[in-house]
C-alpha cells in the first residue's frame, strides 16, 4: 500500500504537466496549442501571454517571474499551485487583475527557468519568495496564493507581516489542515490510473468537477493554457512533485495548537474555494475563516480546485473589488 501511495503522490502527480514539456509530445495537448493560438480573444490583452520572462538575481538563486500590468500601485505577487510554472497561469485571470494591479507571476526555487532545488518546507519556499520580493525593492505588496502558494502566502505573513496589505487564499489550507493533496484517495487517484488520460487531461479532470458544465470550463482553460507558444517554462517532474509533496505533509503537522498562527495574520484575507474540491478539501477554507481574525469566504458552485479558472470573470471581479476596497476589513 506504501509503495502505491508514493507512486501517486510523486510520479503520477508529475504526469499532470508532462505534457507541457514538448509540442506534439501528446497529441491531445498539441491540438489545444493550436487551438489556443488561433484564439487570441481567450486573452484579448495579451499581456499575459506575451510578457517576457525576466529574472531576479539574489544571494539564494535566480528566479524567474514575469510581470505585467498596471503601474504605479502595490504590486499584486501571485504563488503557484504544485508543480504549476508560471505557465500554469490562467491569462484570462491575469490579463483581468492585470487591468487595475501591477502583477507578479513568481517561479520559486527549482521551479521553471528559476535555479537551485525545490525545498521541501513551506518555510524554506516562504523565504525564498522573501528574498525575491527583496531583490525587486518591492517593500510592500498584496498577495494572491493557490493551492500550495497559499500555503506559501501564509508563511510569509507570519516571516514578515510589515510587507503585507491584503491576501487572497485560493483552494488552500490552513497549517494543520485535513484531506490535503490525498492523491491516492479514490476520486483523485483514478484518474492518474486512467490509461487513457495524460497531461492536461488529467489537470481538466482533477481541477474541475464531474458535470458537463464544469468540463466544459476545464478544457477552455488548458485552450487557455496553450496562447503562449514561446519562452514557455520548462516542466515539472516527478522529483519536484516529491519535494513539494514533502512540504506538503510537513505543513500537515501543527505547530502547537491547531490553526493558532492564524491568529497572528491581521491582514484583510479574502479566502476562495470551489465548493467540491478534491485535492484541498472545502473543510480548509472554513477553517480559514474561522481562526484567521479578518476574513471573508467566498465558494463557488459546481467547482473544484480549479475554481478561480473556471469562474474567473467572476473572480477576477471579486478579486479587484476587494483589493480596492477602502474598508479596514474583510468585509469589502
Amino acid at each position: 500500500m506504501q509503495t502505491r501511495r508514493t507512486f501517486l503522490t510523486t510520479t503520477g502527480a508529475a504526469a499532470i504537466l508532462s505534457a507541457t514539456a514538448t509540442i506534439g509530445l501528446q497529441p491531445a495537448v498539441a491540438e489545444a496549442m493550436a487551438v489556443g493560438q488561433q484564439r487570441q480573444d481567450l486573452d484579448p490583452k495579451g499581456q499575459a501571454v506575451t510578457s517576457p520572462t525576466l529574472f531576479a538575481q539574489t544571494s539564494k538563486e535566480k528566479y524567474a517571474y514575469r510581470r505585467f500590468g498596471k503601474k504605479g500601485g502595490i504590486p499584486l505577487l501571485l504563488l503557484q499551485h504544485f508543480i504549476g510554472t508560471l505557465d500554469n497561469w490562467d491569462p484570462a485571470l491575469t490579463s483581468a487583475l492585470a487591468t487595475e494591479h501591477d502583477v507578479i507571476l513568481f517561479d520559486n526555487a527549482g521551479i521553471g527557468k528559476s535555479s537551485g532545488s525545490v525545498p521541501t518546507t513551506v518555510a524554506a519556499m516562504a523565504q525564498h519568495a522573501l528574498a525575491f520580493l527583496d531583490a525587486l525593492q518591492i517593500p510592500s505588496c498584496d498577495v494572491l496564493g493557490f493551492s500550495l502558494g497559499g500555503a506559501v502566502a501564509q508563511q510569509m505573513v507570519l516571516d514578515r507581516p510589515t510587507v503585507f496589505r491584503k491576501i487572497i487564499l485560493a483552494g488552500t489550507s490552513p497549517r494543520g489542515g485535513e484531506d490535503v493533496m490525498r492523491l491516492d484517495k479514490p476520486s483523485v487517484g483514478k484518474y492518474f490510473q486512467d490509461p487513457n488520460l495524460k497531461g492536461y487531461q488529467i489537470l481538466q479532470k482533477i481541477f474541475f468537477t464531474p458535470s458537463a458544465k464544469s468540463q466544459a470550463a476545464g478544457q477552455a482553460f488548458i485552450d487557455r493554457l496553450m496562447l503562449r507558444g514561446a519562452d514557455r517554462d520548462p516542466v515539472s517532474g516527478p522529483e519536484i512533485a516529491q519535494a513539494q509533496m514533502a512540504a506538503f505533509r510537513e505543513w500537515d503537522q501543527p505547530h502547537g495548537e491547531r490553526f493558532a498562527e492564524l491568529k497572528a495574520i491581521q491582514q484583510p484575507t479574502l479566502v476562495v474555494n470551489g465548493v467540491d474540491d478534491q485535492l484541498i478539501a472545502i473543510k480548509n477554507s472554513y477553517a480559514l475563516v474561522e481562526n484567521l481574525p479578518d476574513a471573508t469566504l467566498l465558494v463557488y458552485p459546481d467547482s473544484g480546485h480549479g475554481a478561480i479558472f473556471q469562474w474567473h470573470e467572476a473572480f477576477a471581479r471579486q478579486a479587484n473589488l476587494f483589493l480596492a476596497s477602502k474598508s479596514e476589513s474583510a468585509a469589502y
